[in-house]
């Protein structure tokens, strides 16, 4: 097997071979263009690439092009005359058509196979950034999550959040005391927000079965890596619920994976596009963390490539970490333009043939300007580069291709019957009903007086005049108060139980889980 993947043919006359090594594949990349360049094609053969090493590969169809990676391109088709010929002309020999293994996932579960997390897993900094939450009201959040740990209320869909957030409202007063000033203003935008996410679609996002993260790392009958391909077509309808998503599995892959060095190849490749989504209007502390899992995630064998319009839509901090870049054509219309141009030129190791800044923006489509990472990790000097053709499918697949796909695939059926476990909303729900049920008993009790007059006084008719004894009938709880009393009882089972055990919230705030 290779350790080299071709990425196409660069020099004067496009013979001199450009590879991206795979020891190295893992220290992150970039694929930036303007629109039309050749950005999907690219990732296309990427993918294809790393799967036939036995790497498998996770990304997003934001336009439905990339499906067509689950079948072979066609020798009839229009574009094949194309391929042989740029295959020739950069010595492309091993060029042929054949698809890859695909499974197909959708948060919708419309175009594939469903995919969901919890809301605990999920974790409040994310869900913060998805619901778009002000400074307080995300630290009504963050206390909602507190409770749910401590008092053994798992968070697993969005009632289970809808029943916490009105229990935490009715106790606001005595929480208050211990967490600080909880507003019902902000437990009501929160709820308002939720529900917005709700008519989105995103509440069949959350819940079980939840995506076990091995399921992305499968390899067929012959060995090579699957590709997991994410419907987002739709998904990007709501852009701030497609950012959040793929950030949540980039955590849970960093949370979850164990610590293997610098491998041979990756264990996994993870292509964000549209990235810019990602950091627009992302609040500094989220940037941050992002840059850590990037800088963090490379030792667990996962490597993230970014694919965006151009280089400035990714903080510097993390643009500094990509060290595999592949960048089609920048167009320089305005003078905005003009300065991502320069900038994007400058960030990389020079060529002595060519000015950078004139390559970006003179390739045509399907040709790019590449640096790939040497001996050492040294980024190698900037070559044009003309990009290998693809051998799966170029466009789209059909609806009935996609469905014998999804039917004859191993996840099917596997996550398609959602389990409603008992959580919070359950837990909250048994304590109230309980809760109702003894004061109304108490109140019964309390009517039943020892004598005539204590009867009228408790039915509150009009006063006799006869003189009437102190009560010894007992304290009548509010409903407040026992309800807190049965939670109480009710809790100290919960911590005792396996919901009950001491929760550790891991970067972005998911999980570590002890299994």
């Amino acid at each position: 097997m290779s350790e080299e993947i071709f990425i196409g043919g660069g020099g004067p006359d496009y013979d001199s071979p450009q590879y991206l090594t795979l020891k190295y594949a893992n220290r992150h990349g970039l694929i930036a263009g303007a629109t039309g360049t050749g950005k999907t094609v690219t990732l296309q053969i990427l993918a294809e690439s790393f799967s036939d090493r036995g790497v498998p590969v996770v990304l997003a169809d934001v336009k439905g092009d990339l499906s067509g990676l689950a079948l072979s391109g066609n020798a009839s088709g229009p574009l094949h005359d194309a391929f042989v010929k740029r295959a020739q002309k950069i010595g492309f020999t091993e060029f042929g058509y054949k698809p890859s293994p695909v499974t197909f996932w959708d948060l919708f579960a419309e175009q594939g196979h469903p995919v969901r997390t919890t809301v605990a897993e999920m974790g409040p900094l994310l869900l913060s950034r998805l619901l778009e939450l002000s400074e307080a009201q995300e630290g009504v959040l963050n206390i909602a999550f507190r409770l749910s740990d401590e008092q053994g209320l798992p968070l697993l869909d969005l009632k289970d959040l809808q029943a916490l957030l009105v229990w935490v409202g009715e106790n606001r007063d005595e929480l208050s005391l211990r967490y600080g000033n909880i507003s019902t203003a902000s437990i009501g935008a929160i709820q308002r927000r939720l529900l917005v996410l709700e008519n989105q679609g995103a509440a069949a996002m959350f819940g079980e079965p939840a995506l076990d993260l091995k399921d992305l790392m499968l390899r067929d009958g012959e060995g090579r890596g699957m590709v997991n391909i994410l419907a987002a077509d739709k998904l990007m309808a709501a852009p701030k619920l497609y950012a959040t998503f793929l950030l949540w599995l980039l955590s849970e892959l960093f949370e979850t994976l164990p610590e293997v060095g610098d491998p041979d190849q990756p264990e996994l490749v993870f292509f964000f596009d549209e990235a810019h989504l990602l950091f627009e209007d992302a609040p500094k502390a989220l940037v941050d963390k992002v840059e850590q899992v990037a800088r963090l995630i490379r030792s667990k064998g996962v490597g993230i490539y970014f694919v965006t319009q151009s280089p400035d839509d990714i903080p510097e901090d993390i643009l500094g970490q990509l060290g595999n870049r592949i960048q089609h054509a920048l167009r320089a219309f305005t003078a905005r333009d003009r300065k991502k141009l320069k900038l994007a030129a400058e960030t990389y190791r020079e060529n002595p043939r060519f000015p950078t800044e004139d390559a970006i923006r003179d390739v045509g489509v399907g040709e790019a300007v590449t640096s790939m990472l040497e001996k050492k990790a040294v980024p190698g000097i900037v070559e044009r580069t003309l990009i290998r053709p693809p051998s799966s499918q170029l466009g789209p697949i059909t609806n009935e291709e996609r469905k014998a796909i999804l039917a004859a695939s191993e996840m099917s059926g596997k996550y398609d019957t959602p389990i409603d476990r008992h959580s919070a909303f359950e837990i909250l729900k048994a304590r109230a009903e309980s809760a109702a049920a003894e004061a109304s008993d108490a109140e019964e009790q309390a009517e039943v007086a020892p004598d005539p007059v204590m009867r009228e006084f408790n039915a509150a008719r009009r006063f006799s005049g006869s003189r009437v004894g102190r009560s010894t009938a007992r304290r009548v709880n509010s409903g407040s108060d026992t309800f807190a009393s049965a939670m109480s009882e009710a809790v100290i089972k919960e911590l005792k139980g396996t919901t009950g055990r001491r929760i550790v919230r891991g970067i972005l705030g998911s999980f570590f889980k002890g299994r």
